[in-house]
């Protein structure tokens, strides 16, 4: 089985207010203090449970999802989500993952804002093919 990679397009834009409380939530869930989630600067990570292993470290929990993120000084843009073989065979779509951070802040993906995506840049007429 593989695992699901989704680009999300337009990407889904969180205001500051919403991606705090998201934040703070997914603190709150660390899998390090019995939660599912991890989470850094650019991703958010969903576990099977809680890290188990010696020192802190991963243990028995598997990996099932992945939502890549980029914080901006206002916001916080949702750009790709990835679910592994291990999340698909427990039921995890990337709209359900990405939708289990958000509803912390009331949210949906499809509920989200979305990025202005400006058309691409004209071509170069002096340019030689």
């Amino acid at each position: 089985m593989s695992s699901t990679d989704l680009v999300i397009r337009p990407a889904a834009l969180l205001t500051e207010r919403a991606a705090r409380t998201i934040l703070s939530w997914l603190e709150s869930q660390d899998v390090s203090d019995g939660g599912c989630w991890s989470h850094d600067v650019s991703t958010i990570q969903r576990f099977s449970g809680p890290f188990n292993g010696p020192g802190g470290m991963r243990g028995s929990a598997e990996l099932l999802g992945s939502v890549h993120i980029v914080w901006e000084t206002y916001t916080v843009t949702i750009f790709r989500a990835k679910v592994t073989p291990a999340g698909e065979a427990a039921g995890f779509t990337v709209e359900g993952l990405c939708d289990e951070v958000l509803a912390a802040a009331g949210l949906t993906l499809a509920s989200c804002p979305r990025a202005d995506l400006a058309p691409a840049p004209a071509s170069d007429p002096f340019r030689q093919p």
